[in-house]
């Protein structure tokens, strides 16, 4: 029963019964896209279904003359004769997780999620489902997230310090989700300007249209020329590491904001002066903590390398395999 909802294929998961694709890898006739990173939301298919709570994003990603239809968290629609509806994930703003119901069955893939709260983005809504299809980006037990006001306490401590020594503070992070995150989490704390790189503005303002609160931010290339910016914390992704752009920052303090940050050693192998645990993603009891409340009765494991997950969820008890396995059985009967 379950090939009938998801079928990995090469283009990407299928639903033969709905006819459609979640995340497509390929441009495809129809696609439901749970968010707008861009190893999900990829442009040139014919149609688009998306949560509309990140319509904004989806056509900056998509493309303007991309045809979408936006849905709200719960509004069912039909594709076929699959019963379709997308959920609040917590991942980034307007991401989903993406509930399929067919002849009495309910499978949800999760997309990408976090458990954690975050003042940019609807919190993850459990979905009871008999098939829960769940990442595992930090599937080892060694990632369990600090708090997040420790977190910004240890940042607003590096910034300060920066400020007193003189020199700018440079934080890497990815410019959609973790930059907004941190830019809303420092809103409730101070009302210091921080400074963007270009490849982080139009994602910025896209989160202001949609109501979130963040600290005020400048774009770096606004600045006067020559400017040391020195205290200053300037947000940047990290392709902008080592780059000319840098330059401009003499001898800059650097730190990194990533989930990765969390295992010993990473900081200093990345070459990053401080590192700071924040992730967009569940972190080791979070995923245990959606396998249970799912009550599915089978887990399909995706994203990352899932084998401890796999491991851990079937001494529990539970049915669980990795998704690819999905895809080796159907080949394996025909279908």
């Amino acid at each position: 029963m379950d090939h009938a909802l998801l079928q990995p294929r090469p283009e990407g998961l299928y639903c033969p019964a709905g006819n459609f694709f979640i995340d497509p890898l390929q441009p495809v006739p129809r696609a439901v896209v749970t968010h707008a990173h861009a190893d999900h939301a990829r442009a040139g298919s014919g149609h688009y279904d998306v949560a509309a709570a990140g319509i904004g994003l989806m056509r900056e990603r998509l493309g303007a003359d991309s045809t979408i239809d936006a849905h709200d968290y719960g509004e069912t629609f039909r594709m076929g004769p699959v019963t379709v509806s997308l959920h609040p994930a917590g991942h980034v703003l307007g991401s989903a997780q993406v509930r399929m119901e067919y002849e009495g069955r309910v499978v949800v893939v999760s997309g990408d999620y976090k458990r954690d709260p975050d003042p940019t983005c609807v919190p993850f809504e459990p979905v009871p489902c008999d098939v829960f299809v769940t990442e595992s980006t930090f599937g080892l037990p060694v990632y369990r997230w600090p708090p997040m006001d420790a977190v910004i306490d240890d940042l607003l401590a590096w910034w300060d310090d920066c400020a007193r020594r003189g020199v700018p503070a440079v934080l890497f992070c990815y410019a959609l989700g973790k930059a907004q995150r941190i830019l809303a989490e420092l809103a409730a704390r101070v009302d210091r300007t921080v400074h963007l790189h270009g490849a982080m503005l139009q994602l910025v303002a896209q989160y202001r249209e949609a109501g979130v609160r963040m600290v005020p931010t400048e774009p770096v290339s606004e600045s006067a020329r020559g400017r040391d910016f020195a205290g200053e914390l300037i947000l940047a992704p990290p392709s902008a590491a080592g780059s000319p752009w840098m330059k401009r920052f003499g001898k800059a303090s650097t730190g990194f904001a990533s989930g990765w940050m969390q295992i010993r050693g990473s900081r200093r192998r990345r070459g990053y002066d401080r590192g700071f645990v924040v992730s967009d993603h569940a972190d080791w009891p979070g995923l245990l903590q959606s396998v249970k409340q799912s009550g599915a009765s089978r887990i399909y494991v995706t994203h990352g390398d899932g084998e401890a997950l796999i491991r851990h969820l079937r001494d529990l008890g539970h049915d669980a395999q990795p998704l690819r396995l999905l895809r080796e059985r159907d080949s394996e009967s025909g279908g």
